[in-house]
């Protein structure tokens, strides 16, 4: 066959109308998948599959007219027909017509969207905006070397072995922690999701970050199988996957070739502090660290029954390993915080915590984990300027540490340092995006530095990502007090107090009745909580506070005194501190007040 009469017979069998009628087709494919992909919110790739389906099918189309013909009898190989009686004329008229048809229709889409009201998104409500990172400024800029890591499937038989993977998840974040040019995303904002989710471009815009790390632990008698993938989200690209079977005295080594090849893959670089803290080796005690690992699993859950198990079990990894540091850390921390979940007094805890800490520096200086314990010891312990050496170093050996930054900034803000601590806690904001108390503690520290109207909106959001949340009533009724909106403000106790009734909110309530007028209330508070005193411990703060609204300074300064003592000047973090704390504003003129606060800011609380 010579060149013309083969164009002139691919005219005859119409393969030039159907590859025209084919692209008007394919183009409308396209359009009609790009916005119906998108609501069904498909990955990326789906896309990307069809449009390439849809390429590789052209030429098929092609093969397929040219080979074949539609006939009244059905579709028929071309060889098979008499010419005479071919109808490829009449067909190539059907395609023609249908062609058209379709071109209309396509340059009525895209007429649609060149000339149709571009509106604006629905507006989503503020609790969603929360959960989808829109409180950080961060989530619009994205730092390539970020990541979160997701928790970690527990393939075990045994449920329990829960705490194991848990920990794995834990330690192998930690380790990455540590790489100073990574982001890292702190645990608190990951446990919410589970492993191997659908949406993994949502989660890394809530949480701020690039790319996820995801996996799942099998634990057997003395054998582990950690199995883990790396993929950046953006793109929805695999990056790395692995999996190990070790025996779990190998388990640390893993969790460094993991950190390693994450940090690698990432390309961030690793210092020689970095490559050391990604080869240590906590413990060679397996049965240590598995008491760690429980520790740590219950201390993570809060509450005062869940930190005494973790003090427990702490203790017990000790017992088997007496030059294990982070059990220390962990011990000296649960101690110091036990007191506000318990009711407890301070004293009794507070020494138990600061002597874990110094021994957990002491085994090991380069750990975060361990300043960070022993400088929240010395804030509990009302040693608020000793503590910033402490913290400085905390931050300086992991700078992705949420809980060094929030905690350092509520030591901060304690002292009235406001600027420094406002700092402080968005970056710890930034860290743990979905942490409450971090959301609240920033709240209150805007009111505190007088940004009431931003502390207000800041309490909504906190309360919309979890309304069971009450601290966060508390913390917004503080700040409504302080700009004079007593009403609201009482209505904010209240709801507090119906869900969880504690002496610091209690007092908060008949500090606000009084500035209302509303006195024999306050009277019936403060007698309800001079009579709970005499049967079991009631902080001496609260205390002072109803007695000083209600115009007995010499009663409240005793109290104050005794608060000292009790090491409860910050155990009740809704009342600031005695620098920071208006509700002591009656008192700042008397002499004894001032060498109280000259106390309390030098750090010599005895």
């Amino acid at each position: 066959m010579n060149q013309r009469n083969f164009f002139a017979e691919l005219k005859r069998r119409n393969v030039y109308k159907v590859a025209v009628a084919y692209a008007v087709v394919a183009w409308l494919l396209i359009q009609a998948a790009s916005i119906l992909f998108p609501t069904f919110e498909a990955p990326t790739w789906v896309m990307k599959i069809f449009v390439a389906v849809i390429v590789l099918g052209f030429p098929l189309a092609l093969v397929l007219s040219w080979a074949f013909e539609i006939t009244p009898e059905g579709i028929k190989l071309e060889s098979e027909i008499d010419a005479a009686k071919s109808i490829t004329a009449h067909t190539g008229r059907k395609i023609v017509a249908t062609t058209i048809v379709l071109a209309v229709i396509a340059a009525g889409l895209l007429l649609f969207q060149l000339f149709r009201p571009k509106s604006s998104p629905a507006p989503r409500p503020a609790s969603a905006e929360l959960r989808r990172g829109e409180q950080s400024e961060a989530a619009t800029a994205v730092p390539e070397k970020s990541i979160a890591v997701l928790p970690f499937d527990n393939l075990s038989r045994d449920p329990d072995n829960a705490y194991f993977s848990e920990g794995i998840q834990d330690e192998i974040l930690t380790r990455l922690a540590k790489i100073a040019q990574l982001k890292v995303v702190s645990r608190t904002s990951t446990q919410k999701y589970r492993s191997a989710p659908d949406n993994l471009r949502d989660i890394a815009h809530q949480l701020g970050v690039a790319n996820i790390l995801e996996g799942s632990v099998q634990k057997a008698g003395d054998q582990v199988r950690v199995t883990v993938q790396l993929i950046n989200a953006i793109s929805d690209a695999h990056l790395w996957a692995d999996s190990y079977d070790r025996k779990l005295t190998d388990i640390f080594s893993v969790e460094s070739d993991i950190a390693r090849t994450v940090a690698e893959t990432l390309r961030a670089k690793l210092t020689g502090s970095a490559e050391q803290v990604l080869a240590s080796k906590p413990t060679e005690n397996p049965e240590a660290h598995q008491l760690y690992l429980k520790g740590r699993y219950f201390w993570n859950r809060r509450g005062a029954e869940n930190l005494i198990k973790a003090i427990n079990y702490f203790q017990q990894a000790i017992d088997k390993d007496p030059t294990y540091a982070l059990a220390y850390a962990g011990l000296g921390d649960a101690h110091a915080i036990l007191p506000i979940y318990a009711g407890s007094p301070a004293k009794d805890d507070v020494p138990k915590a600061l002597v874990a800490a110094r021994k957990a520096v002491e085994l090991d200086d380069s750990l975060s984990e361990a300043h960070t314990c022993l400088a929240n010891a010395m804030v509990m312990n009302v040693q608020l300027a000793a503590s910033e050496p402490e913290f400085h170093k905390a931050i300086e050996l992991n700078p992705n540490y949420a809980t060094a930054h929030q905690w350092f900034g509520e030591c901060l803000q304690g002292e009235g340092r406001f600027n420094e601590a406002l700092a402080e806690l968005k970056r710890a904001q930034e860290l743990d995006p979905l942490s409450l108390i971090i959301n609240g503690s920033y709240g209150t520290c805007l009111g505190m530095a007088g940004r009431s109207d931003e502390a207000i909106d800041q309490l909504h959001k906190t309360m919309e990502m979890d309304p069971t949340f009450t601290v966060a009533h508390v913390m917004l009724g503080q700040v409504l007090e302080d700009k004079g909106a007593l009403s609201e403000a009482i209505a904010e106790y209240e709801k507090a107090m119906e869900r969880y009734r504690t002496p610091a909110t209690e007092a908060m309530l008949a500090h606000a009745c009084v500035l209302t007028g509303r006195k024999a209330e306050a009277h019936k508070i403060l007698d309800d909580l001079t009579n709970a005193s005499r049967q079991h411990y009631v902080a001496a703060y609260p205390l002072a506070i109803v007695h000083l609204a209600l115009g007995d300074k010499d009663e409240a300064l005793r109290l104050l005194e005794k608060s000292f003592e009790q090491r409860c000047l910050l155990l009740q973090g809704n009342f600031g501190s005695l620098k920071t704390d208006r509700r002591l504003d009656p008192l700042r003129g008397d002499p004894r007040f001032q060498k109280l606060l000259e106390r309390f800011l030098s750090g010599r609380p005895e």
